[in-house]
């Protein structure tokens, strides 16, 4: 299931050499979607733009491009501090019409662009234990805390297997193996990079039972300068491979998070001009804890609610939630080879 729907506005020359565009139509019948210089793709809930996924073509397209190596060139980051915001549509265009601008001190933000597109669709499948062991861990904040996840790169076909763990100073450490097409995700080599990671970071054990807990799906535009990287998600659907139930974020929203070496940098203070500050929850936790309140225990009540309109809370297990015991667990699916269509999206290798 996805909500991706997408259509292109195509510059073509003139016999006098004047630049023009032609529109196909939308795929049910929509207004035309007015941004010049494709290609522009949107994403349509019904016959309905959705506002984020407007608003984060236009950034992109307003961008100078950057390819790939330049991007790791300017700001790989595979250790960073990450702070992420909700930013309503129209706060984010004001918000990328100044990272964008060449005239700022600084210089402008170039936005990411492979094989001439500068937005990508994005595909994650994280993994957890069946008491959701890696979840808990952020719920809490303490203890041992690591993400899981196989991550596909849709426009180039590239698959990782990536760690995420906690960094000095809130910080983020990211370990990534490469996935050949067709590899499982949890083969033999992932799992032996998996138990090496957590052993080097932790002396723990990997756990050897794992499943596949949350997938999702959204649109991805990423901006650089130099020693700081900003992604922006719209668009983003979650759904729980156990069930089958999905949540999509509010369409007016835009998820950005900021990726720097340090402290907060140009963007936040951008942001934070705006009156926008940073949320508290990661995209797997704050995915899961939407589709099942009841695990987030109240954890990121306010967050959640204003990103997925359609949650609904629920009272709690009486079992308690699955760190707390038996009673309150959930049956993920086993995982049986390949995940169901993986992983997240581009900026390559580099992207977050």
């Amino acid at each position: 299931m996805t909500v991706m729907e997408v259509f292109f506005r195509v510059p073509e020359l003139s016999a006098s050499g004047v630049r023009r565009t032609r529109t196909a139509p939308y795929p049910h019948g929509a207004a035309h979607f007015p941004v010049p210089h494709a290609p522009v793709p949107v994403a349509c809930q019904g016959d309905r733009v959705i506002p984020a996924v407007r608003a984060l073509a236009r950034a992109a397209m307003a961008a100078r491009p950057v390819p790939l190596a330049g991007l790791q060139a300017r700001a790989e980051l595979p250790v960073r501090v990450d702070r992420g915001y909700l930013v309503p549509a129209e706060v984010f265009a004001l918000f990328a019409a100044e990272l964008t601008d060449r005239r700022a001190a600084g210089g402008p933000f170039d936005a990411l662009c492979v094989n001439g597109r500068r937005w990508f669709r994005s595909r994650s499948v994280y993994y957890d234990t069946p008491d959701l062991r890696s979840f808990h861990g952020h719920r809490r904040g303490a203890g041992p805390r690591y993400t899981i996840r196989e991550r596909l790169y849709e426009d180039t076909g590239e698959r990782q297997f990536e760690v995420e763990l906690p960094g000095r100073h809130g910080g983020t450490v990211k370990h990534r193996q490469p996935l050949l097409p067709g590899d499982p995700a949890l083969g033999a080599g992932p799992r032996d990079f998996l138990a090496a990671v957590l052993a080097r970071a932790y002396g723990l054990a990997a756990p050897a039972d794992l499943h596949r807990s949350l997938e999702t799906d959204h649109l991805r535009a990423t901006f650089v300068t130099a020693g700081q990287r900003v992604t922006c998600d719209a668009a983003l659907l979650c759904r729980d491979p156990a069930t089958g139930r999905t949540l999509r974020t509010d369409g007016g929203l835009v998820l950005v998070r900021t990726r720097t070496a340090g402290g907060p940098a140009r963007a936040d203070h951008v942001l934070h001009g705006h009156g926008i500050r940073p949320g508290a929850f990661t995209p797997y936790a704050g995915g899961l804890g939407a589709l099942h309140p009841e695990l987030a225990a109240g954890r990121w009540a306010r967050e959640l609610r204003k990103t997925f309109p359609a949650a609904r809370p629920r009272a709690a297990h009486a079992g308690g939630t699955p760190a707390d015991g038996p009673g309150g667990g959930r049956k993920p699916p086993r995982d049986g080879g390949p995940a169901a269509t993986p992983v997240s999206g581009p900026g390559g290798s580099s992207s977050p």
